[in-house]
């Protein structure tokens, strides 16, 4: 038997983060946390409309999680992002302060947590609404912890989480889907991720040669 491209090189599978997917999700959280600063404004401008109508909006806040794993695709990504993004927030003043990187912990690991449900093998856009949701109830659960929900009656409740857990799903995981196929197009993430089976089994093709 021949050779093949990949021994040739000495080229091993790399399943685990390198400097450049660290660098990579550092810069999108970079990115993505100067928005979450700002997205406070846009936010507010629901809120007159009905009960809890900026919830709508809550899931721009999760959407490092779910970005900087379509890009990356690795295990780890999306907690990496989410507290990273946090960061940004707080050296931009934010009065949250630690209690702002537990939320972005927490709220990463609940997309993390999906995206290992699926082995981190599938990009679908259920997939990543699920965890854009899963990323909405990590942020309940820190709601929960820090007794924000105690004054709300059941209904209140449930209208509250639901719409966020709704905006989890459509801005965290679907519109940063969306994002990515963009990016994808413009042939960015191709420079993220290494060369593929089918990458080496096209340079060990003849016909290539």
């Amino acid at each position: 038997m021949g050779t093949s491209v990949r021994e040739k090189l000495g080229v091993q599978p790399r399943k685990g983060l390198r400097l450049s997917d660290i660098l990579v999700t550092v810069l999108v959280s970079l990115v993505l946390g100067v928005i979450y600063h700002f997205w406070g404004s846009v936010y507010n401008l629901l809120k007159p409309l009905f009960f809890e109508a900026d919830e709508l909006l809550y899931g721009m806040w999760f959407a490092a999680a779910t970005l900087a794993y379509l890009l990356i695709r690795k295990p780890g990504v999306a907690i990496i992002a989410e507290v990273a993004a946090a960061h940004v927030e707080v050296l931009f003043g934010s009065g949250w302060g630690l209690t702002l990187l537990l939320y972005g912990l927490i709220q990463g690991l609940g997309a993390e947590l999906v995206f290992a449900a699926f082995r981190y093998r599938s990009t679908s856009a259920w997939t990543v609404a699920i965890a854009g949701a899963g990323a909405a109830v990590g942020s309940m659960v820190m709601d929960f912890y820090y007794s924000y929900t105690d004054d709300l009656q059941t209904w209140m409740f449930l209208a509250k989480y639901g719409m966020r857990i709704l905006s989890g799903a459509v801005i965290a995981g679907l519109l940063m889907l969306l994002l990515a196929k963009a990016l994808d197009r413009t042939g960015v993430t191709s420079l993220l991720r290494p060369a593929s089976k089918k990458d080496y089994e096209a340079l060990d093709d003849p016909r290539h040669v």
